[in-house]
C-alpha cells in the first residue's frame, strides 16, 4: 500500500512540475503541499526522476538508456570510501590527488545509481546506492575544505532519492553525516570576521553553500534552511558586483571561475526552489543577484564575447598549472566549460534555455535524467 502511495504522489508531483516548466514560472506552487508527505524522510526531491518509472519511457529515452546502461555495469563495484580526499591546490600524481579522483567516482555513482533506481524501479540500483553510501557516511571525516567535498553533492542527491527506501541504519547515518557537514561549514563560515574575506569571499564559499543548502533541504532542517539561506544572500553581496562580474573574475581573470563560482549557487537556487524559494532573484547587499551573474557570463556564453584565461590572474596556482600544460590555462576560454551551468539554469529559467542547447543539444545524462526540459 505504501509503495501505491507513494507511486501516486510521485505522479501527482511529476504533473506539477510538468505544468511549472511550461508556464515557465520560477516556483514549484504545489511543493508546501507535498513536502510533508516527504518530511521524515527526505524533503528535498531535487530530481524529478519519477518521471520515467513507466517500462515504455525508460526503453524509449536514449538519457535514461544510457545512465542506467552505465551503472548496470558498476552494479558489483565495491566502495573507495576514504577518510580524506584532497584535490585542492594540488597537480596529478602529487599526494593523493590520484587516489582522491578515483574515490570521488564513487559519488557520481551514487547519484547515477540513485537516478536508475528512481528511472527503473529495479531493487539492484538500490543496493549498489545503500552498500556505496553507508560505506562513505561511516568512513570519510569532512575536513570542511569545500574544493575538495564539492562532489558530495553526488552523495547528497543520491540520499535525497532513496531515503525512504534505504535500511534504517543507513538512513540513520546518512542524516548523521549530512548534519554534521553542514553545521560544521555553517559554524566555520559564522565564526569569520565580518566583512568576510579570502575564500570566504570567492568560489570556496558558493561551494560552501551549495553542500549547505543541498544538505539543509534534504534534510528539512529549518534552522539549516534559514542559515543557508542567510548566508546565501550574504554571499551574492560579497562576490556579484552590480554589473554581474565576480571576485573570481577579478582575481583571476579567468571565465573559467566564473562557471566554477556560478554552477555551485544555482544548484543550490535549484535545492531551494522545492521549498517554494526562488535565489535566482534573491538581492545582495549591493542590490546583485544570481540572475544578473548568469547574465553577464551569458554573452561569453554564447560566443558574442571572447576572453583570453588567466593573462592578469593574481594567484600563482594557475601559473603553475599553464606551466604544467593543464587543458584551459591558456588561450581564449571555451564556451562548452558553460554547458552544464547553463543547462542547470536553464531549470531555474527558460530564458537560459536557448544557450544550454546551444552549447550541447543534450546536456550531461544524470541532469537529462533528473530534471528533464519539457519538449520543444
Amino acid at each position: 500500500m505504501a509503495r501505491k502511495v507513494r507511486s501516486m504522489h510521485s505522479r501527482i508531483e511529476v504533473r506539477q512540475v510538468s505544468t511549472w516548466r511550461r508556464a515557465g514560472v520560477a516556483m514549484l506552487a504545489g511543493a508546501a503541499v507535498l513536502l510533508p508527505l516527504r518530511a521524515a524522510q527526505a524533503a528535498m526531491n531535487f530530481c524529478a526522476a519519477p518521471a520515467l518509472q513507466t517500462s515504455e519511457r525508460t526503453n524509449a529515452d536514449p538519457g535514461v538508456k544510457a545512465l542506467v546502461g552505465n551503472v548496470q555495469a558498476h552494479l558489483n563495484d565495491q566502495p573507495h570510501a576514504l577518510a580524506k580526499l584532497h584535490t585542492e591546490g594540488t597537480l596529478p600524481h602529487e599526494g593523493i590527488y590520484d587516489q582522491s579522483v578515483e574515490a570521488e567516482k564513487d559519488l557520481d555513482l551514487l547519484r547515477d545509481a540513485a537516478l536508475a533506481w528512481r528511472a527503473t524501479s529495479d531493487d539492484r540500483y538500490l543496493k549498489l546506492v545503500d552498500r556505496l553510501l553507508y560505506a562513505w557516511v561511516t568512513t570519510y571525516q569532512p575536513s570542511f575544505n569545500p574544493i575538495d567535498e564539492t562532489r558530495f553533492e553526488g552523495l547528497i542527491l543520491a540520499y535525497d532519492m532513496t531515503a525512504s527506501a534505504l535500511p534504517v541504519k543507513t538512513r540513520n547515518a546518512s542524516m548523521a553525516f549530512l548534519t554534521k557537514l553542514a553545521t560544521g561549514y555553517i559554524q566555520q563560515i559564522d565564526t569569520q570576521p565580518r566583512p568576510l574575506k579570502g575564500t570566504f569571499r570567492n568560489n570556496w564559499q558558493s561551494h560552501r553553500i551549495k553542500l549547505i543548502a543541498m544538505a539543509a533541504f534534504t534534510l528539512d532542517n529549518r534552522k539549516m534552511i534559514n542559515a543557508a539561506q542567510r548566508l546565501f544572500v550574504e554571499h551574492v553581496g560579497d562576490n556579484i558586483e552590480p554589473d554581474g562580474s565576480t571576485v573570481d573574475f577579478s582575481e583571476r581573470d579567468a571565465l573559467h571561475y566564473v562557471t566554477y563560482d556560478l554552477q555551485p549557487l544555482v544548484t543550490a537556487a535549484l535545492s531551494a526552489r522545492r521549498h517554494n524559494r526562488n535565489w535566482l532573484a534573491e538581492k545582495g547587499a549591493d542590490g546583485a543577484t544570481l540572475q544578473v551573474a548568469l547574465n553577464w557570463l551569458a554573452p561569453y556564453a554564447a560566443g558574442s564575447k571572447t576572453h583570453d584565461e588567466f593573462v592578469h590572474s593574481s594567484v600563482p596556482f594557475d601559473a603553475k598549472r599553464r606551466k604544467a600544460g593543464l587543458p584551459g590555462y591558456t588561450g581564449q576560454w571555451e564556451p562548452k566549460n558553460a554547458t552544464e551551468l547553463f543547462h542547470l539554469a536553464a531549470r531555474l529559467d527558460g530564458r537560459y534555455t536557448p544557450i544550454a542547447l546551444k552549447l550541447a543539444p543534450t546536456p550531461p545524462a544524470w541532469l537529462a535524467v533528473c530534471l528533464p526540459l519539457p519538449a520543444r
